[in-house]
């Protein structure tokens, strides 16, 4: 299997050279050249990391079976409260899938779990002396689970930016108490797309990437513009078809849909990859918040980050620049990367572009304001005694548009992405909660009495941690962050 860029299909890489190397040299996004196809009936009484194994196989075959298996077993043990990794819950006639129970409560323990020991396999086998550098934005999630991931692990230093303000609380201070040596967290004065665009400027900064790898540093990212973010993804889609069907909760070949809150588009994209190899799903349900552009994009053709971005209760999902939306077109298109490379430039400089509406149908998108997110949380708690956190809301309220829209009674799959203790505030309003004059581990233990619930270690662990990474920048200064963190000197103009 090789990867080829999304702007120049000739870069062609091993799958361990593409991990390492993160994002392509062209800005292009490493995509695998084929997807490779699964028997399901093979699949069908594996547990997860078995299941894992040979989902992700196809995809990393210079990975000798024995480094893979180690990947694995390292990435899906104990530190997941729940022994099926990802369970699902049946509310009603829907299928929530419970992205949420790693150790940092949010569905990016899933792959950034396994990340780090596919990065240092990886380096294993290309012979990489140098340090790795991971550079990473996030909106929330990401940032926490990376770190986690990855502090402490010998050669690799990791770097996190985040939206000073375009984050929840418990977010904020799960990265700000991070220890390791190795770890360096910065907050930024500007939104996750100002963090997102710095950090691709910085792999793309041919002297920045010179000095650093002249003082022994090469970079990577832990984003899933990383296709070893991507890759593992991949396997949670099968793993809830095929529990459903030992469940007698689907029947043989039944077509399914999948229903995503909808960020940088990664996740979905993960359950489109998963179809490509063979699971049967009838149509995808892209879930946006208040920054709708990916709905717009599926009922128009026209992507358009021409607009403010709003801050919302869902802060994963407030992004205006879909960053693997771009491996989606590439397939789309027939691999056409002189298409996908002009599309990317028109965005860039003139904030939009558009493409063949006809290639999107297998898409539906939808999205839910701040009212329906508040007001499905409360539906659903007071129906069901089923807490749903924000973003898994938006995904319910947009399904639910869908339903209405194309009367389609298919089971659906809606992942939630996110345990409702990390969005404490907004939920416990939603079902009814008065919260003022509450910090925020008040809310929490109110929260868990109304519901019932456990809190999460991950968050009551917090209260009494220190902070230890204070650090603010503009976006303009993330270069000099970066190197002030690694001690490397480098002309900044």
């Amino acid at each position: 299997m090789r990867y080829i860029s999304t702007r120049d299909k000739t870069v062609s890489l091993k799958a361990s050279q593409a991990i390492i190397q993160g994002i392509s040299k062209d800005g292009g996004l490493f995509v695998p050249e084929a997807i490779p196809l699964v028997d399901l009936d093979k699949l069908k009484d594996l547990d997860y990391k078995a299941l894992a194994y040979e989902i992700m196989k196809g995809f990393l075959t210079d990975f000798s079976e024995e480094d893979l298996k180690d990947c694995i077993g390292n990435a899906y043990n104990d530190k997941f409260e729940m022994p099926e990794i990802a369970p699902i819950a049946q509310v009603g006639e829907k299928f929530y899938l419970e992205l949420y129970h790693g150790p940092t409560i949010a569905f990016k323990d899933m792959a950034l779990s396994i990340l780090p020991h596919l990065l240092k396999t990886a380096m294993k086998i290309n012979g990489i002396k140098e340090e790795v550098v991971i550079l990473t934005a996030t909106s929330g999630d990401t940032g926490k689970a990376a770190l986690e991931g990855f502090a402490n692990v010998d050669k690799i230093k990791i770097v996190v930016f985040f939206p000073e303000n375009g984050v929840s609380e418990i977010q904020k201070l799960q990265m700000k108490t991070q220890t390791g040596d190795n770890t360096f967290v910065v907050g930024i004065n500007g939104n996750f797309d100002d963090a997102q665009n710095g950090v691709k400027k910085l792999f793309n900064d041919g002297e920045f990437v010179s000095a650093l790898k002249n003082e022994g540093y090469i970079l990577s990212s832990a984003n899933s513009i990383n296709i070893g973010r991507l890759v593992p993804q991949i396997v949670y889609y099968f793993h809830s078809y095929l529990t459903l069907l030992r469940e007698d909760k689907l029947g043989e070949g039944e077509k399914i849909n999948i229903c995503v809150p909808t960020g940088n588009f990664g996740n979905i994209l993960a359950a489109y990859y998963a179809k490509k190899m063979g699971l049967p799903v009838n149509k995808f349900i892209c879930a946006s918040n208040d920054n709708k552009v990916l709905t717009d994009f599926f009922t128009t053709g026209i992507y358009d980050r021409r607009r403010d971005l709003k801050l919302t209760s869902s802060p994963s999902m407030d992004i205006l620049i879909s960053s693997n939306l771009e491996r989606f077109l590439f397939h789309m298109s027939g691999n056409d990367d002189g298409l996908i490379s002009s599309i990317m430039k028109g965005l860039a400089e003139e904030g939009y572009y558009q493409f063949d509406k006809e290639k999107l149908v297998d898409f539906f998108g939808a999205y839910a304001d701040e009212d329906e997110v508040f007001k499905t949380i409360g539906q659903v708690f007071n129906k069901y005694n089923y807490l749903l956190d924000t973003h898994t809301a938006v995904a319910t309220s947009a399904y639910e548009k869908y339903e209405f829209e194309y009367n389609d009674d298919s089971k659906v799959i809606i992942a939630s992405t996110a345990s409702p203790f990390k969005f404490a505030s907004n939920v416990a309003q939603a079902i009814g909660i008065g919260v003022r004059d509450l910090d925020e581990f008040k809310i929490v233990d109110t929260l868990a009495q109304k519901s019932g619930l456990e809190v999460p270690v991950a968050v009551s662990s917090l209260k009494d941690k220190k902070i230890i990474h204070n650090n603010k920048c503009n976006k303009e200064e993330m270069k000099n962050m970066v190197l002030d963190f690694l001690k490397v000197g480098v002309n900044n103009d």
